[in-house]
């Protein structure tokens, strides 16, 4: 078995595989500031809840976005899990080619998801993944990282709202009954979901009239894609263990 790690900026996402076969995932808050150990301890005991040894793991592999985390969570997992543990980062085989102007701009997150959506799906493909920011990236038929958009997220756009407008409540993101809002909460739910889905149907289209992908895969991951990825007919795939099958992916391709 192998333990993969997702670190994003809201949640450290953690998974259990067995070959191809995801046993298990756990959450931990990413922005929590904790020592090695109560990593390894946090870490230990939920594997254990979740019927997985410590001792039944043969490595792990992390991508991270949030460097100040990284000291202690490594740390914890090669003194309490496994020591073989692998950083997506330069060096590490992918079987993808990243070809923009500046590669090493690419976060690790949106390599791991492209990896697996184009190992999964095939090219040309267009991943999108609805975390923190919503982001949009594009690998051709050949395997070539060639593009990525970047914008707010759903959950940073409602922060922004009930932040910065006094009489906006926090509210939970979802579809409302119907756009036609008559009341806050629900004008704002309407304003969040049915902008991203505008957004989203928009990006990808422009997409392919640049591109000429008539046939693009879209695959969209992360925690709120279902909702959109259930209102619009762009996307034809939603995977919420995207990132966790690249990060599955990437390792299997370092340690054959």
């Amino acid at each position: 078995m192998i333990l993969v790690v997702d670190v994003g900026n809201t949640n450290i996402t953690f998974g259990v595989y067995d070959r191809k076969n995801l046993v298990t995932t756990f959450r931990l808050m990413a922005k929590t500031q904790r020592t090695s150990d109560e990593y390894g301890v946090l870490i230990t005991e939920l594997l254990t809840k979740n019927h997985v040894h410590t001792k039944e793991i043969e490595g792990a592999i992390i991508a991270s976005v949030v460097p100040n985390v990284m000291h202690s969570l490594t740390g914890g997992i090669k003194r309490y899990v496994s020591e073989r543990l692998m950083i997506v980062g330069v060096g590490i085989k992918t079987g993808i080619r990243i070809v923009t102007e500046n590669p090493k701009e690419i976060g690790p997150d949106r390599i791991v998801d492209a990896v697996a959506a184009y190992e999964l799906y095939g090219g040309p493909v267009l991943v999108l993944d609805f975390g923190t920011a919503t982001t949009y990236d594009l690998v051709d038929e050949k395997g070539c990282f060639c593009a990525g958009i970047t914008a707010p997220g759903i959950r940073i756009s409602a922060k922004a709202l009930w932040e910065d407008a006094a009489k906006l409540p926090e509210i939970e993101i979802r579809k409302p009954a119907s756009i036609l809002a008559q009341e806050t909460i629900s004008s704002m739910q309407a304003g969040l979901v049915y902008g991203q889905i505008g957004q989203t149907e928009f990006i990808v289209n422009r997409v392919i009239k640049e591109t000429g992908y008539d046939n693009l895969k879209v695959v969209a991951t992360g925690g709120l894609g279902r909702i959109i990825a259930e209102e619009t007919d762009v996307i034809q795939e939603y995977n919420s263990a995207l990132t966790l099958e690249g990060l599955r992916i990437i390792y299997e391709k370092n340690n054959r």
